[in-house]
């Protein structure tokens, strides 16, 4: 408990009407003040002080019932350093020592967090102003600096400053409290109007970017600019010759008398030479903002070209007194480009066809979850680079200045976002939005679109995701309301707000719906200037195939509006594999999601959208796997397993190197399944992703063919033998005469070898006490399970099986009119089928077996075999294989042929 005299030392701070607990118990048995570094540039008066270390935290959670509040004992404040975040978010269940995150470091905790901080802070003279810079605290942000409150700011996502200078003890310690609250929003509550109101991702609470003390002259460029730098620039024109840049800045004047200067805009090139220069001699009175605009002229100026060349200028704004003084200065990062989107031509970059390839990304590592450092920013972005990706759509929020400033020092596109996502509402009943959640969307793009108007990387602002489910919103996702507001007021509002604040910039959204044959889906691509299509063809409903003919539907549709694919994926278990991604069913909403089937589904939609030119943009979902709350899927708890690269970026999923294969120019030659390493068959596909003219593949010694124009950049060979034991696969692409080479190593087992135990009808073969390999090797027919599957918080339900230890094997079954065709070796083999009825009578499912055209089983009904329904039955036979191995055909006479478990072993 907090004694009373300690309580009553902080008289003042008062949070809602909750009593903090006093400095002196906050900091018992903690240092003093922070030492605060000041981070001085010599060509500006500005004074910038990180307050990084020393902070004190206590993560104080929900509040009661009544809004009661007892103060935390001096020994529940832990030191922290910011950025931070109390939430750790999402664990592997497959080699958790290899992992960072586990059940016990969990902490999904949603509500409020108190932060605390001592720190020195320099002395001032003249009237410097004094401004707290919080680069973002989620969801809202209370602050009280020295015992009064200081402000707040309720976008979890945006820069805000705070202006202390009337509170600030100069030359002295100052104490600073921060109330962070990430509470769920709902009707009523403390953040019901803060966005985003839900989503497939988890909203951590903390401060989770840094936070700055930042020093002023009394006049400066405008600090209190919506987090912006106060001075802005854009390409207005563009010819080979000349380009001409727009400058706009806002000059405040914080003295008591007015301030004649002169602001002086000049752009310098890399070496620092001057190119271009421009300035205006103003007054500002009191107490006063005022905004000034000019433009620059630059003469054969080199151009900020994506990958093929992001050249950045320099753009200085200097604001200089009447005697010459420097007042301010601001420096900004600049390249010359012009960006547009055609409806025919796709995304143009200074004129030309520039198409946009790259990933949804998400700002969570399993290292430190939100709260990233640049250079964990860095990993991720070169990863992709890697990968070939020329573009990154910033999902599903603002993120921050490292992202920004790496993709235009890179020359990655970003397209950037608010956190409208999927619900604008917070009650079952409204059919409006609420103007609190109205107003917060707005300042969230008014946020965005100043923090970022100036980084030459960012081509659109995106205002929504997947506000066009209509009533079939998903249950996961939030229980759906009851009416179902229309999303084209807000909408319109904001598309027309982000015109206003930026007309040279698209406005765009990504939609879920539209002519998916759902009912009632509003069409929201009217609303914005282009549109991104989130599709999963494939995945959640669907095929791969069905994509291209959806996308020219939708550009037929829209003729003018250009039409990209803002997400399309799958989920993928990096140690679940399988021998055919066809060979059953996969859990899109639990754990059945091998890798193999990832690739295959990448593979396939791609190749619906690498010819189709009207595309503005492509963006995979997602780059990583990352942290939500709502899945239960793959190898994973509470991670969106959709990404082609692990939360912890060290499994680069075979998706990678499809990629990598298609959109990079960087050798690439890769075997895929290296993870599977203990083979189910001795027979096998193998798959390499290579951009080579020409690759060689070689097992264990020995050099197969050699394949060039191998589609998609795929290569197969077919029915490769594997020995008993290790397997040495080494894949050599050929680049001119300079080899590349990916090796990888299989193993057989001796129970494997020559044997083939197919689990029929299942993608990833289940548990038994001899391996078997995932349904293969078949021609037609169906998958099928006695079982009922579970997923988005339904529990499945098992069959009882009869007569059987093999329950989990037999549940699962091919039915149809089919065939399988086996590659093995010439010899002798025993074949035993095992049979499960799963609700047929007898007479109802009657069928013949044939082995390499010979009858073996006439007439057979599994039901009368067995003598009733979910009951084992099993009947052997010996074949004899021959150079095209050994062919079994299922043909029905009555309803469909079935069979649950095939296994052929060699006789001795």
């Amino acid at each position: 408990m907090v004694c009373t005299t300690a309580r009553r030392a902080l008289v003042g701070i008062s949070l809602l009407g909750l009593t903090m607990p006093s400095l002196a118990v906050a900091q018992e048995g903690q240092a003093g003040a922070q030492s605060a570094t000041a981070q001085q540039d010599h060509s500006t008066p500005r004074q910038r002080i990180e307050l990084k270390d020393g902070w004190q935290f206590n993560l104080v959670g929900p509040y009661g019932e009544q809004g009661e509040f007892a103060a935390p004992e001096a020994s529940e404040w832990e030191t922290v350093s910011v950025p931070h975040t109390w939430n750790r978010v999402g664990y592997y269940l497959s080699d958790p020592e290899t992992h960072i995150n586990t059940p016990e470091n969990i902490e999904k905790t949603q509500g409020v967090g108190y932060y605390f901080t001592r720190f020195e802070a320099p002395e001032l003279s003249d009237g410097e102003r004094v401004f707290l810079e919080f680069d973002a605290v989620s969801r809202t942000a209370e602050v009280w600096l020295n015992g009064q409150y200081l402000g707040g700011h309720r976008n979890p996502f945006g820069r805000f400053r705070l202006d202390a200078t009337d509170l600030i003890r100069p030359g002295a310690a100052n104490e600073l409290y921060v109330k962070a609250d990430n509470t769920q929003p709902a009707e009523g509550n403390s953040t019901a109007d803060v966005l985003p109101m839900t989503g497939d991702f988890f909203v951590r609470g903390g401060i989770y970017r840094p936070v700055t003390l930042v020093v002023t002259e009394p006049v400066h460029f405008d600090m209190l600019d919506h987090g912006g730098p106060g001075v802005y620039a854009a390409t207005t024109s563009l010819s080979d010759n000349a380009a001409e840049i727009a400058l706009n800045g806002r000059v405040t004047n914080s003295s008591a008398s007015q301030a004649p200067v002169t602001v002086v805009a000049s752009l310098r090139d890399a070496s620092g030479a001057q190119l271009a220069s421009w300035q205006d001699d103003v007054v500002i009175p009191a107490g006063e903002t005022l905004e000034v605009e000019g433009a620059l002229k630059v003469t054969s100026p080199r151009l900020w070209d994506g990958l093929n060349d992001p050249y950045l200028h320099t753009l200085s704004f200097e604001l200089r007194a009447a005697d010459g003084t420097v007042l301010d200065t601001v420096d900004q990062s600049f390249g010359i480009r012009q960006m547009e989107l055609d409806p025919e031509r796709g995304f143009l970059l200074n004129g030309r066809p520039y198409r946009l390839l790259g990933a949804g990304f998400h700002q969570d590592t399993e290292a430190t979850d939100w709260a990233v450092s640049p250079e964990q920013v860095d990993e991720s972005l070169r990863i992709l680079l890697d990968m070939g990706a020329n573009s990154i759509r910033l999902a599903h929020y603002q993120h921050g200045t490292p992202v920004h400033d790496l993709a235009d020092r890179y020359g990655i596109v970003l397209w950037d976002e608010i956190g409208l996502v999927t619900a604008w509402t917070n009650a079952r009943d409204q059919v409006e939005a609420p103007e609190g959640i109205v107003e917060n969307a707005r300042q969230q793009l008014r946020d965005l679109v100043h923090q970022n108007y100036n980084h030459a990387s960012v081509a659109v602002w995106g205002i929504a995701n997947e506000v066009d489910f209509g009533p079939g919103r998903p249950d996961f996702l939030g229980r759906p309301p009851e009416e179902v507001a229309d999303p084209m007021p807000l909408l319109n509002n904001l598309a027309a707000l982000s015109r206003e604040l930026d007309p040279r910039r698209a406005v765009v959204l990504a939609n879920c719906c539209e002519d998916r044959g759902m009912e009632d889906v509003p069409v929201v691509a009217e609303a914005v200037d282009a549109v991104g299509a989130n599709r999963y063809f494939g995945w959640y409903y669907g095929q791969p195939n069905q994509l291209g003919a959806h996308l020219d539907d939708l550009r037929k549709k829209h003729p003018d509006i250009p039409v990209s694919v803002s997400e399309y994926g799958a989920g993928g278990a990096p140690n679940m594999h399988t021998d055919d991604p066809l060979g059953g069913p996969i859990d899109m909403a639990g754990r059945t999601q091998p890798e193999e089937f990832l690739t295959w589904y990448h593979e396939e939609n791609w190749r619906q959208m690498a010819d189709r030119d009207y595309l503005w943009g492509v963006w995979l979902w997602n780059a990583f796997d990352f942290g939500t709350t709502v899945r239960a899927e793959g190898d994973a708890q509470d991670i969106n397993t959709k990404g082609i690269i692990t939360y912890d970026r060290d499994i680069r999923k075979d998706a990678f190197y499809f990629y990598r294969a298609n959109w990079s120019d960087e050798p690439t030659v890769h075997v895929q399944g290296r993870r599977y390493v203990d083979r189910a068959y001795p027979v096998t596909d193998v798959r390499v992703n290579s951009n080579a003219p020409s690759t060689t593949l070689i097992v264990n010694g020995a050099q197969l063919d050699t394949k060039s124009d191998c589609d998609q950049n795929v290569c197969v060979w077919s029915d490769v033998t594997l020995s008993t034991g290790e397997n040495n696969i080494v894949a050599r692409g050929n680049f001119d005469g300079d080899p590349v080479e990916d090796a990888i190593v299989w193993q057989v087992d001796e129970e494997q070898a020559n044997a083939f135990r197919i689990d029929s009808g299942a993608v990833v073969a289940a548990n038994a006490e001899v391996q078997f390999g995932s349904d293969d090797f078949f021609v037609g027919g169906s998958a099928g399970s006695t079982d009922q599957r579970g997923g988005r918080g339904r529990q499945a339900v098992f069959a009882e099986i009869a007569g059987t230890d093999r329950r989990d094997i037999v549940s699962s079954f091919r039915q149809g009119d089919f065939s399988y065709r086996i590659p093995a070796k010439a010899g002798r083999y025993q074949v035993t089928l095992t049979f499960v009825e799963l609700d047929q009578p007898a007479g109802a499912r009657v069928f013949n077996v044939a082995a390499n055209g010979e009858t073996v089983l006439s007439s057979y009904d599994i039901a009368q075999r067995a003598g009733g329904t979910l009951k084992t039955v099993t009947e052997t036979f010996d074949v004899v294989a021959q150079n095209g191995g050994i062919d079994l055909t299922f043909s029905p006479t009555a309803g469909q042929a079935l069979v649950s478990a095939i296994e052929i072993v060699p006789q001795s």
